[in-house]
């Protein structure tokens, strides 16, 4: 469910997963998994930190061309409902602390479906210049991508 849509602030992109909410909750969960699809291959993702809890911080570095892994994401999770919800943002990170260049927050529910799962990340930037931004660098492609690629991993399992 996504309260509070603001079309000048936030972008939204959603899909039907043909998997069970568990499956994409153990895939955003589980450190080995979450590294397979959270950035758009072909580049390589590590996860630095991934405290699952509210306050708990969660890092993340990518690898391009194969390259050495450099910065992705430094964020703090704000909240967390086993099997249904997780919001993160990156205007903190572990244990609270502001961040230098707080760009946004996101919300990513997951929902019984019929056909599975419907993935909802609803995502919302503190200015419209930050949401023009974040949409003009390829947010659906890149979220798409990487929606696709996690339910190409679960889909893949059932």
């Amino acid at each position: 469910m996504m309260q509070g849509f603001n079309p000048d602030l936030d972008l939204t992109i959603s899909r039907v997963i043909k998997a069970p909410r568990s499956a994409i909750w153990n895939a955003w969960t589980d450190k080995a998994s979450f590294e397979q699809w959270w950035i758009p291959a072909p580049a390589l993702c590590r996860v630095v930190a991934m405290d699952i809890r509210p306050g708990g911080a969660f890092e993340t570095q990518m690898s391009e061309n194969g390259g050495e892994f450099g910065p992705h994401l430094n964020a703090c999770f704000l909240a967390v409902e086993e099997g249904r919800r997780i919001v993160f943002t990156n205007a903190l990170t572990g244990g609270w602390r502001p961040a230098e260049q707080p760009f946004m927050t996101a919300i990513v529910s997951f929902n019984d479906h019929a056909e599975g799962t419907e993935y909802l990340a609803h995502v919302m930037h503190k200015s419209p210049d930050d949401r023009k931004m974040h949409d003009e660098l390829g947010f659906f492609d890149g979220w798409g991508t990487v929606i696709s690629q996690l339910a190409k991993m679960v889909e893949s399992r059932q």
